[in-house]
């Protein structure tokens, strides 16, 4: 109990450390865009006299430390800022982008571990045999294939040619749910490459716990391989797996930005690409900020849990 305590400390600071990076490196990379918000505000013929008060009512004359310490006391009170185009909270926009976003975040992993995990299995079942070598075939030219070619590629066959799919999202609203067909293509992109790591990576771990001295001892004490599978060798298998898994959920919730621009979904990431194009610089950052804090506590989440699958993995680490 002592060393998993101080295992968790340890990951609890690293991670209080990594997101205050976070939130000076958002703060950095937005002060570094080019171009002037104000001006970009005042119109298409700007007024000095109103671009320098734009400039005041958002405290862009004020100097950068002071507007950095100003952001961070809002981060924390929950304070995201306020829109420069339409003066809404932060707030508001993540709210409107995360429900299709966590839809689609959540249909995908729901689907990606059973799958991942079974072809993973499947595959270490039968090395070398027609199954392995068929499922390592695919998913390494499944995964060879970007987001974009394969989403277009999906697109072309089922939606233009077969007309079995809608090919986007529009005339749907943010109410996903109630129209399922216009989600099947978006997931199918989504769980592609996700699907072709994750079995890769339990394939290879089944592999080398099923070659490890402890499960051949519990082969001979005559332990059924049904059980020396999936109670002994898969838990070792999964940790590495658990490491990707968490990647994979936090690219999902960043927006993933292609696949909801490829199919006109109204998620976060089609929110940011909407704020950076306006150079809206408050909720380009606080969507980062966000972000960059589901990353560092979703790999704090994975470190916890490969700690409790691989204990001698998660000291390694």
């Amino acid at each position: 109990m002592s060393g998993l305590r101080s295992f968790v400390v340890r990951r609890l600071v690293l991670g209080a450390g990594q997101t205050a990076g976070v939130v000076l490196l958002v703060f950095a990379l937005t002060e570094a865009l080019p171009g002037d918000a104000a001006v970009a505000l005042a119109g298409d013929r700007p007024d000095p006299e109103r671009i320098a008060a734009i400039r005041a009512s958002m405290q862009l004359d004020l100097p950068a430390y002071e507007r950095l310490a100003h952001w961070a006391g809002g981060l924390l009170h929950g304070d995201l800022g306020r829109s420069l185009v339409t003066g809404r909270p932060v707030t508001g926009y993540l709210a409107d982008g995360l429900a299709p976003t966590l839809l689609l975040a959540a249909l995908t992993v729901a689907l990606l571990v059973p799958v991942g995990v079974g072809l993973g299995v499947l595959a270490a079942r039968r090395e070398g045999g027609r199954a392995d070598r068929l499922i390592s075939s695919v998913t390494l030219g499944i995964y060879a294939v970007p987001e974009f070619a394969f989403g277009v590629l999906l697109v072309f066959v089922f939606a233009l040619r077969l007309g079995w799919l809608p090919p986007t999202a529009v005339g749907y609203g943010g109410d996903l749910l109630a129209h399922p067909a216009a989600l099947v293509l978006p997931v199918a992109v989504l769980l592609a490459r996700p699907v072709c790591s994750i079995s890769r990576l339990v394939r290879a771990g089944m592999l080398d716990a099923l070659a490890s001295p402890y499960v051949a001892q519990a082969r001979r004490y005559g332990i059924g391989a049904a059980r020396i599978r999936y109670a002994h060798a898969l838990p070792n298998a999964v940790a590495p797996a658990v490491q990707q898994l968490a990647r994979t959920v936090d690219w999902l919730l960043g927006g993933v930005i292609v696949v909801e621009a490829l199919f006109v979904v109204p998620g976060l990431g089609t929110v940011l690409l909407t704020a950076v194009s306006a150079r809206d610089i408050p909720v380009v950052q606080g969507l980062a900020v966000v972000f960059g804090t589901l990353t560092v506590a979703l790999n704090l989440a994975a470190d916890l849990v490969t700690h409790r699958l691989a204990p001698r993995a998660g000291v390694a680490a």
